[in-house]
């Protein structure tokens, strides 16, 4: 049995080291955290199945969650720094930092991407794993850890971008998906006077049937609102359009969706939670970091 402690454990010792205001490479940040805690050569030596050093990954599963709650932030690829409320949450909590408390914060579930999978592995991400999990339980919630990570940093990214990048991603993940056919016919025609839409997509080689876009980055606390689609429609009725599709990576108010749902027209909603889930379904703006595969006895290889 390891004698590495948990990944929980630590969360506080990521933020101690980083409350020195540096900016820390992802890997110096690994580093200077097993030294903090103490971590003998023996421990390090420690490798999961796949050839990784134990300690770096349990302190990059803290790192991870960190800024999923938005403790530590990176202003540059591999940049890791301590934000305002990570030094705040460093002072909150004197003694352990645990997963729960992190788990607590209102900023967590902010863009939990709806499971795919059963409600019981849908529990499984949000408690500790014990020994009544069988394996394939225990690899599906680490799936879905995974992807809660990764949707929630995909959601912070597109927010960091400019709207006509936004804009693109949306077409993007639509071929991607299949609405413009094996050719791709999606395209942004974003720009000025665009008369609010932002993408079309081709369902027919010769552009008979159209579904048009409009994408909206938006922070997470601005949700969009019942004009905003009335503003769309108008776009619609003006192409001669009666379907489209509105994302944005943040909400839509009740209103809207009411409004969505009472008007001929037919128009698919996609909120900053299901935009990560298509993302990381279709593989884009994402890529596989490692596969693994799971034996079992081939019974007719016996027969």
């Amino acid at each position: 049995m390891s004698t590495i402690p948990p990944w929980h454990a630590f969360l506080k010792p990521v933020l101690e080291v980083m409350s020195d205001g540096r900016q820390w490479p992802s890997r110096a940040l690994k580093e200077a955290v097993c030294d903090h805690v103490g971590l003998t050569e023996q421990q390090r030596a420690e490798v999961v199945l796949n050839g990784d050093p134990r300690a770096v990954n349990r302190v990059g599963w803290a790192m991870s969650a960190l800024y999923r709650a938005k403790a530590i932030d990176k202003p540059a690829r591999g940049v890791n720094v301590i934000t305002d409320f990570g030094r705040q949450f460093l002072v909150e909590h004197p003694g352990a930092i645990t997963d729960a408390d992190v788990k607590s914060l209102p900023v967590w579930s902010e863009y939990e991407p709806t499971p795919r999978r059963s409600n019981r592995s849908a529990v499984l991400v949000d408690r500790k794993f014990d020994e009544s999990d069988d394996p394939t339980e225990l690899i599906e919630a680490g799936i879905q850890s995974f992807e809660a990570d990764t949707a929630a940093e995909l959601i912070r990214r597109l927010q960091g971008q400019h709207p006509d990048f936004f804009e693109q991603v949306v077409v993007d993940l639509l071929n991607a998906m299949g609405y413009g056919g094996a050719e791709q016919r999606g395209q942004r025609i974003g720009r000025s006077g665009d008369g609010g839409v932002d993408g079309v997509i081709d369902q027919d080689a010769l552009g008979l049937s159209q579904i048009y876009v409009q994408a909206k980055r938006y922070a997470a606390d601005n949700a969009v609102q019942r004009p905003e689609l009335q503003g769309f429609i108008g776009a619609l009725a003006g192409r001669g359009a009666s379907q489209g599709v509105f994302v944005t990576t943040s909400r839509f108010s009740p209103g809207a969706r009411d409004y969505a749902a009472s008007i001929p027209q037919r128009i698919v909603l996609i909120d900053g939670p299901r935009l990560a889930e298509l993302m990381i379904q279709y593989r884009v703006g994402v890529q596989v970091k490692k596969s693994y595969d799971v034996v079992e006895v081939d019974e007719d290889y016996f027969d």
